[in-house]
């Protein structure tokens, strides 16, 4: 239904996705949280099958917080788990898709860390959607990172403090590798971005959904994307100078 309303030509080539909703979806049904993080978790194999049909250049899903980790240790441990369970290197491989993470590695344990760093290097050479897992991430923690890291260049003389400009700020980011993003969604009813792409989402389009993650399908997905391509981006300018530009 949505599919065929979309216009290929106008795809956003970065789409980052907050997924909430898992464990109220569970609780609705009687269920443990784990197993609405089991079912989001089978629902990203979808997404990704989606993104990679529709030749999205990156789709970011939020996956684990700095701030997750002071759930119970049971359940940091039980995501922890599942999510090594569903990256599956089959499905990467078979849609050409190249994987990537940004976040503090270091507070990964070290099964996960492994198993991240190996996907990455299988699909290194990929040429499809990049799926990039913002992991053990927060933007307060990446954006202190990349202050430390100017500061210290600054310090040894390899960055003039004049030198710093936006650019400068962005290669320091996790997120260098990427194009900032034009939507982000947010499924599961919450209408804020929760410390998620703060620099990067400057400009983006949000897109807000009552849908639980595991209902996200990629019916939904496509809704999200046409209800982009409605909109009028105008980066400061006003409407009229957006479309006397589009006739150029």
């Amino acid at each position: 239904m949505y599919k065929e309303q979309i216009d290929t030509s106008r795809l956003p080539q970065h789409v980052a996705i907050i997924m909430d909703g898992n464990g109220r979806w569970a609780q609705q049904r009687g269920k443990v949280r784990t197993e609405g993080h089991s079912a989001g978790a089978d629902n990203v194999h979808d997404i990704i099958t989606a993104a990679a049909e529709l030749h999205l250049g990156f789709v970011t899903l939020y996956t684990f917080s700095t701030e997750n980790w002071n759930r119970p240790k049971d359940e940091v441990s039980a995501l922890m788990n599942l999510l090594m369970k569903h990256l599956d290197g089959d499905l990467f491989m078979k849609n050409g898709v190249r994987f990537r993470i940004i976040g503090d590695r270091k507070r990964l344990p070290l099964f996960v860390r492994e198993g991240v760093e190996a996907l990455e290097e299988l699909t290194k050479d990929n040429q499809g959607t990049c799926l990039v897992l913002a992991l053990s991430y927060s933007s307060k923690w990446e954006l202190t990172e990349a202050m430390r890291q100017m500061a210290s260049e600054v310090a040894s003389g390899t960055l003039s403090p004049d030198a710093i400009d936006e650019d400068v700020v962005s290669r320091h980011l996790q997120t260098s590798f990427m194009p900032d993003p034009e939507l982000l969604i947010r499924t599961g009813g919450e209408q804020r971005i929760s410390n998620y792409l703060l620099w990067q989402c400057a400009y983006s389009e949000f897109y807000f959904t009552d849908v639980y993650w595991p209902d996200f399908n990629r019916e939904e997905l496509y809704k999200a994307i046409v209800a982009y391509q409605h909109r009028q981006r105008r980066f400061g300018k006003t409407g009229e100078q957006i479309e006397s530009e589009k006739k150029e």
